[in-house]
């Protein structure tokens, strides 16, 4: 094969160039990690037709097939067709197999499919949003958990959408065990306790709407509210300079919101990123701090109308090493 390959064709084509001349994976976008188990023969097929036989589950919860001899690129772009319409994802020219940008891999816990602790799917929030900001070249990270256990890991994030519910409490069925006394003050925030008529009470403002009353309550006098609630933690990141989680800047939070609240930032984005930025990537948290917090809100908070409940910070402040040549280590 000719050494004269265009590797940026082969990136934005969602190939990976690998050390070994001449070959590379293919890499497959999977939002939310969930999909159907066709997907995955289908994964196999590729892997061991044009392939080493071997597949990377990538941390953003995707599937690298690895040995693509880069010269099989349109062959396998036909093959992935099948994956990319079983999955749901945007593509300007069926065919041509998977777009790449910097907008990378909604990724998910498995939310309340499975898990007793969710409050929400989280599969169907990571393939909404991804549908409505995939593709994108702008360097985005964002990840969907279901609860305050934070299995996702959403605050090492751009942004971590928490799933939370707002407990509602039926006197009638309680029968004054303290379960949910007990699980709140061990497995939570302590926002429970009973009072002198042998009836729980919430603390409004200590709770943080994670359900573990919910779970613990034997009789069912906790129950999830019908109505979906989320916390959003914004700029957490790993890397070089400065590694660090991500804040909360929402609590009780509606869904539209939050989506809007994302698209919003890829306006803010465009205005103010670097111009020496590589490829457009620059994690967004470097450009807020260039622009300043209140440049960024103004443009994020566009046409949202908060729920009377969303509690709203003014200003969020984040802390982390920073790595940097005035500052260096410190």
């Amino acid at each position: 094969m000719s050494l004269d390959v265009n590797t940026k064709k082969l990136k934005k084509n969602a190939f990976r160039v690998s050390k070994h001349r001449g070959i590379g994976a293919s890499r497959i976008r999977i939002p939310g990690g969930y999909c159907d188990a066709d997907v995955l023969g289908m994964v196999q097929d590729i892997a061991k037709t044009y392939g080493n036989g071997f597949v990377h589950l990538t941390t953003r919860q995707g599937f690298e097939i690895e040995g693509i001899r880069l010269e099989d690129m349109d062959e396998i772009n036909e093959k992935l067709q099948p994956i990319i319409e079983l999955v749901g994802i945007n593509q300007t020219d069926p065919g041509t197999g998977y777009p790449a940008s910097g907008t990378r891999n909604i990724s998910a816990c498995i939310g309340n499919n499975v898990c007793p602790f969710a409050n929400y799917n989280t599969a169907d929030l990571a393939r909404r949003i991804d549908k409505e900001i995939f593709p994108n070249d702008l360097h985005f990270k964002v990840a969907c958990t279901g609860c305050s256990n934070d299995c996702a890991k959403a605050r090492m994030h751009d942004f971590g959408i928490i799933g939370m519910t707002m407990p509602q409490y039926d006197p009638t069925r309680c029968i004054s065990c303290n379960a949910c006394v007990k699980g709140c003050r061990q497995l939570s925030v302590g926002a429970l306790e009973m009072n002198d008529n042998y009836k729980i009470v919430r603390n409004t403002e200590k709770c943080i709407g994670c359900g573990v009353c919910i779970t613990k309550c034997p009789t069912r006098a906790w129950t999830r509210s019908k109505k979906k609630y989320y916390k959003l933690s914004i700029m957490g990141r790993t890397g070089k300079k400065n590694p660090r989680l991500g804040e909360d800047w929402l609590i009780w939070a509606d869904e539209d919101n939050i989506v809007k609240i994302i698209k919003n930032t890829y306006e803010f984005c465009e205005k103010y990123i670097s111009p020496d930025a590589p490829a457009r990537k620059e994690h967004i948290g470097y450009i807020i701090d260039r622009a300043g917090f209140e440049t960024f809100a103004e443009y994020a908070l566009k046409d949202v109308e908060f729920l009377p409940e969303t509690v709203v910070k003014d200003r969020v402040y984040w802390s982390g090493i920073h790595f940097d040549q005035n500052n260096s280590g410190k």
